[in-house]
């Protein structure tokens, strides 16, 4: 009578060890008999492997029995990032995607399937997802994330002075570029600007005979809330001569 210890049929994890549990074999006189096993696992290779066991008594009766291992990949993928795993960019940049890789306990290189994108028109998280599968279909994966920042401030294209006659109100355009919309506001009370556009002009119309110097402060700001100020100057000419 051959018995198995254990189970006649088993799944076993590649890579790690097999240890089997054997058998017992006594004949009917009540001799306990040498099991013989024949056959192996390989550990390493997915497959189904068979394992015999064998008793022979010493009446040259044989008895039998196998085992059946099946060697399963329940590992996913071990995807690995190039480069970091976050990122800031500048808004309006390239952003250059590094890739991944990925390894199996298999021994396969799974492909490395990439999902997401980066937006770098607006500030905001974005985030990438890399998924590698085996072929025993466990799924691997990392994400990266890029954080698309505007860090640069408005530059003013405009002149800081301006001239212009007297008895009118307007200045001039005031232009300033960037990555996003920009907004403007102007110090005091003498003048005004259309915060979307830049018109500069005064409130009243300046008389050369009683001021011809102006000086403010611009404040330019991005969506982003990035500030630049210009500090300008604006000169009043006398139309006329005299004391018109």
């Amino acid at each position: 009578d051959l018995q198995l210890n254990g189970a006649s049929s088993s799944n076993v994890v590649l890579g790690y060890s097999y240890t089997d549990r054997g058998a017992i074999a006594v004949d009917n006189s009540g001799a306990t008999l040498t099991v013989v096993i024949t056959g192996s696992v390989d550990m390493n290779t997915l497959g189904s492997y068979t394992l015999t066991y064998t008793a022979t008594d010493a009446s040259g009766n044989v008895g039998t029995e196998t085992r059946t291992l099946i060697v399963l990949d329940t590992e996913e993928p071990d995807v690995q990032l190039i480069g970091a795993a976050s990122y800031n960019i500048e808004l309006e940049s390239q952003y250059i995607e590094l890739g991944a890789t990925a390894v199996d306990n298999s021994g396969e290189t799974p492909a490395v399937v990439i999902t997401g994108s980066v937006d770098v028109t607006k500030e905001g998280v974005n985030t990438l997802t890399y998924t590698a599968t085996d072929s025993s279909l466990n799924v691997g994966f990392e994400t990266r994330t890029v954080i698309v920042l505007d860090t640069k401030k408005p530059v003013f294209v405009s002149p800081a002075t301006f001239t212009v006659a007297e008895n009118q109100t307007a200045i001039g355009t005031v232009i300033a570029t960037d990555n996003a919309d920009v907004t403007f506001e102007v110090s005091g009370t003498e003048m005004q600007i259309d915060s979307i556009f830049g018109t500069l002009s005064f409130v009243e119309a300046p008389d050369y005979e009683s001021k011809n110097i102006y000086e403010a402060v611009i404040t330019c700001t991005d969506e982003y809330d990035n500030v630049t100020l210009q500090y300008i100057t604006v000169y009043v000419t006398d139309v006329g001569g005299g004391d018109d």
